[in-house]
This record gives structure tokens, sequence and C-alpha cells, in this order.
């Protein structure tokens, strides 16, 4: 039984969404999202993004949340991105050296705000000394020269892999979704026989990191007071359950309305509620 998100809000204190598929898709912010932010802040709520997005900096994703008369609506420190993780691993493990990518230039920011050297896959060279790798983003490299040149550079170099983002798909619009770097990563994974770093939904890592940012703001924070809306079972919902928190589906991105009781049903990952959209 689909229950409207609005009838959700008073319930709860802090509510965290996903990005794509709930807030945006590749084409940018989705019609209305504005409004429904201005809304929930003049609710008192507290909002937060949690996204396996490491394609851009947390400044640049709160530019997206941006309403014409009340300004930016998720402020550069409530978007948890799984890329924040990756930074605090190549911070603490990795520590100094050259860091091959594979993502936009955007993405680099990961690398460099942990102090490392970052260098595109396209710019490597066969005697490059690494420290690690990173797969950051789906996009800004040629997928037939750049993956077999990285699927060369895993075989060669003994240096950890780390995946900034495990999504396997994205919505690209309300029909259409797009293989993630977490799909490139898993065949890269197999065939080069090596255990990848992953970061990002559904582990409760990200989960934990963005609990600990809410429970800055409001002290007497308990988990039952936070909700978590996403559009997928198996990163955003299940992560969430294993947290403790509560959990919204939302049908609007890889979670199709017609196939959304059966998936359930077969995968036994069960959201507290089931909701259309963020608009309904």
């Amino acid at each position: 039984m689909l229950t409207p998100f609005s009838d959700l809000v008073g319930r709860y204190r802090v509510i965290f969404f996903d990005a794509y598929g709930v807030l945006k898709n590749a084409r940018g912010v989705l019609q209305g999202v504005p409004e429904l932010l201005s809304w929930l802040s003049r609710q008192g709520k507290d909002v937060y993004v949690i996204t396996n997005d490491a394609s851009r900096s947390p400044a640049q994703m709160a530019a997206a949340y941006v309403h014409p008369e009340h300004g930016v609506l998720i402020p550069e420190s409530k978007n948890i991105s799984s890329g924040l993780l990756a930074k605090d691993f190549l911070r603490s493990k990795v520590r100094t050296g050259r860091v091959a990518y594979l993502g936009k230039p955007s993405s680099a920011f990961y690398i460099e705000s942990a102090g490392l050297t970052p260098v595109h896959i396209g710019a490597c060279k066969n005697s490059e000394e690494l420290a690690a790798i990173a797969l950051l983003d789906d996009e800004g490299f040629d997928w037939f020269r750049d993956l077999n040149l990285i699927l060369n550079l895993m075989r060669r170099v003994s240096a950890p892999v780390i995946v900034a983002n495990p999504d396997l798909v994205y919505p690209v619009n309300d029909q259409e979704v797009g293989l993630a770097v977490g799909s490139l990563a898993g065949m890269l994974e197999r065939i080069v026989g090596k255990a990848f770093v992953r970061f990002g939904k559904p582990d409760t890592m990200i989960f934990s990191h963005a609990f600990a940012c809410a429970h800055e703001n409001v002290p007497d924070l308990r988990k039952a007071d936070v909700l978590m809306v996403g559009d997928t079972l198996e990163t955003d919902i299940v992560g969430a359950n294993t947290f403790g928190l509560d959990t919204a589906l939302v049908l609007s991105g890889n979670t199709r309305p017609e196939q959304a009781k059966l998936m359930i049903q077969t995968k036994g990952i069960i959201p507290t509620y089931l909701c259309e959209s963020v608009f309904t």
C-alpha cells in the first residue's frame, strides 16, 4: 500500500534522502525539489543527502539544491557522500603518493583533499609508481581505451583499489538507467582476482557518519527520529534497515512501480513505507 510522503514528515525530526532517483537523475534536480526542500525547512526538519555519488565535491552537490528565494537548502556539510569515506581511507591508510583514478576531473577532489596527487587513468604511464587506484565515476574517460588501461594497471601494480561508488546503476530519467561505476568495479575485480575496498551504501558506515553529523545538530536525536528515503532496495533500504533507521522506498528511480511488490518479496528487503515519490 502506498503512503503519501507528506504524511510521513510529521513523524520524524531528521530526513536522509538518497540523491539519484529521489531528488535528481542524470539530467539534474527534479522539478519541484527546491520547493519540497524549502517546505521541509519551514516544518523544522533537518535534511541530509546520503549519496554514493563521488563524481563531485560536497560544495558542488550543495549548489544543486538552491531555492530562488531561500538560497542553498542542503549545505555542503549536509551532503554526505561515499567519496568522503574514501577520502578518509586514502588519508589514513595510503597517506602519500600518486593515485590513478577513473572518473571526471571533479571527482579528483576526494584524492586531492586527502593530500595525495590524482592522476587520470588516461595520463598514466606504464612505469607509473602508484600508491592506490580509485574508481570514482562512470564518466570522464574513454570506456574502451581507459577501461583496458586500468585493467592492465591493476594486473601490474600492487596497490589498493578503492571503489568510491558501489552502485551498479543510476537513473538516467524516469524510464531508463545507466551503468554505474560499481558495475565496472565488479567486472574488473572478478577479472584481476583482487578484493577491492568499497565505500558507500549499503555499508552502514555512511549511515553512522551521517547520524553522527545529525546528532551534533540535534543532541537528543534517536535513530527512531530519522527516516531514510531511497529508491533502491539493495543499497538505500537494506543499509538503513541494518543501521536501525525507518525507511521509505520511493518508486521514482531504480525500483519501478510494477516491479516493487515482487522485488520486495523475492529479495526479502522490507521498507517501512512505500511511496510513489517524494512529491505525493
